[in-house]
């Protein structure tokens, strides 16, 4: 997506720092994956739940 995307153009840009953008890159994906996650596990309660 728009997260890899610009990683990939950073990297093309400046080669020496590839290991702190993909190392920002990831922990980037994994934050948003979380929320989604949560989100997922908040809407199953309700659904469960109620």
């Amino acid at each position: 997506g728009i997260v890899v995307g610009g990683a990939v153009q950073g990297i093309a840009r400046n080669p020496d720092a590839s290991g702190t953008i993909q190392a920002n890159m990831i922990l980037g994906i994994a934050f948003a994956e979380a929320v989604a996650i949560y989100a997922l596990v908040v809407a199953l309660i309700i659904l469960f739940a109620a």
